[in-house]
């Protein structure tokens, strides 16, 4: 896991949210990354749950361990490692997670070398959150969206999703680092609709509380999703999509974080003429959409990411030079790119 702050110590959450049967972990194990699956000797400590070692997880639960005595740098990696004795049934995972799990059988969870671990994936299992005892950090950025926060065709392991970037941004000015980033894009996801997909996730009309304002010391929410929506023509009970729609979700998710007293900001759409999602009629709800989020006030703040992604000469298309190659998902460069679109002082510090 990578942190976007330093600290003295960690919690894990570990999910069952979406298994149909209890989970059983014998062991948990936490320590600095020395390269791969490799732990930096002497790093490794103990996580335990409510002073045990071992811990079940009801089905639709999540479990938060005890404090973990760890020291972790800004930019740094953890390993964590879980041993799951028996049967599990269906996994509740983040399936593109852009970072390598190392998977081994029998218990290895305490191992500083990675040999045993012969088979790796990009997905993470149970896993679904790491929050950093920070000396400095007075809150919570969660950049919430769908598979261009994710980081979809970014360079796997490298951490250059936008808000990698922009953790690092907020790490890179004078005095010690005020806010963590906390990256909530699930690939595929829309705002509206659940996607038949189960892994791509629930609407964030149904998740935006757990998984935004559900985050330890959030202060404020980046909203950048509706695409999704727009390419698979996915207005609400099965009827064709209006940008009315979204907007509608819009202001029920602005309405949400407004009562937690959370400040949200709006992102603009990205222009993706030449994907498969790209049509006349879809373009026109996208520009619709745009200008109400630009002007409409609704927002505690706008990030206008397609103005700062487009092509110059066809402000339908992205920008060839942040183009991944499938003119939807930026590159690395388009990466960064974004997160240096976004003007820092509409982040509550």
């Amino acid at each position: 896991m990578h942190s976007s702050v330093a600290g003295s110590g960690v919690r894990i959450t570990l999910s069952n949210r979406y298994s149909t049967t209890p989970l059983d972990v014998s062991t948990v194990d936490v320590a600095v990354q020395a390269s791969g699956g490799e732990a930096t000797r002497g790093t490794t400590r103990n996580v335990t749950f409510g002073s045990s070692r071992h811990v079940t997880i009801p089905v639709g639960e999540e479990v938060v361990s005890d404090v973990v005595p760890i020291s972790v740098g800004a930019g740094e990696n953890l390993l964590v490692s879980l041993y799951v004795p028996g049967a599990t049934g269906m996994s509740t995972w983040h399936s593109d997670a852009f970072d390598t799990t190392y998977i081994a059988s029998g218990n290895h969870a305490g191992d500083d070398s990675a040999a045993a671990f012969g088979t790796t994936t990009t997905s993470w299992y149970y896993l679904a959150g790491m929050d950093v005892l920070s000396p400095s950090a007075r809150g919570t950025v969660v950049a919430f969206g769908d598979s261009i926060t994710d980081g979809y065709h970014s360079s796997t392991g490298t951490y250059t999703r936008w808000p990698d970037f922009l953790g690092r941004r907020l790490g890179s000015g004078p005095g010690p680092q005020k806010l963590s980033v906390v990256d909530a894009g699930i690939g595929g996801n829309r705002v509206l609709t659940d996607v038949p997909n189960l892994w791509q996730g629930v609407s964030a009309l149904k998740r935006f509380g757990h998984d935004a304002l559900g985050q330890q010391g959030v202060k404020d929410v980046i909203l950048f999703e509706g695409i999704n929506d727009i390419g698979n023509n996915a207005g609400p009970d099965g009827r064709p999509l209006t940008a009315q729609d979204l907007i509608d979700g819009y202001r029920t998710l602005i309405d949400e974080a407004h009562a937690a007293h959370v400040d949200i900001i709006g992102a603009t759409l990205m222009p993706d003429q030449g994907n498969g999602y790209y049509t006349p009629d879809a373009e026109k709800i996208r520009q619709s959409v745009n200008q109400w989020i630009r002007t409409s006030g609704a927002f505690d703040g706008v990030i206008d990411f397609d103005q700062a992604m487009r092509d110059p000469a066809n402000p339908a298309a992205l920008n060839p030079a942040y183009d991944s190659g499938d003119h939807i998902h930026p590159d690395d460069e388009g990466m960064k790119a974004m997160a240096d679109a976004i003007d820092l002082r509409l982040l509550r510090s």
